[in-house]
């Protein structure tokens, strides 16, 4: 059974940063690739960022782009998801995401607030 477990919510000032992380286990992490979703208050889940299983194919949405880096680690199997110069518009809850099999994280809340 797939489990993937979130880890890193909190309550971040303007400006700062956050590091989330997601612990997989029960698939073979080094050939799925991961991703971070974020759905916020009365909006839909939207795409955050993308790497491959590899780790060579990544991409991100755009009001995140070049603020926000993806990255993994297969030997851990983990994929985490740096975050800086975060912005009150960043609060939502975060998902991790396993393309093979396709499965879904529980969530964590990230809040940007002063």
């Amino acid at each position: 059974q797939v489990q993937l477990v979130e880890y890193g919510r909190g309550l971040v000032q303007p400006g700062g940063s956050l590091r989330l992380s997601c612990a997989a286990s029960g698939l073979t992490f080094s050939t799925s690739s991961m991703s971070w979703y974020r759905q916020a208050p009365r909006k839909e889940r939207e795409l955050v960022a993308y790497i491959s299983d590899a780790g060579a194919i990544i991409s991100y949405g755009d009001s995140v782009k070049g603020r926000f880096t993806i990255s993994r680690d297969n030997p851990k199997s983990t994929v985490y998801l740096q975050m800086n110069r975060l912005k009150p518009e960043d609060t939502a809850v975060y998902y991790c995401y396993a393309g093979l099999p396709r499965s879904w994280g529980r969530g964590t809340q990230v809040t940007v607030s002063s």
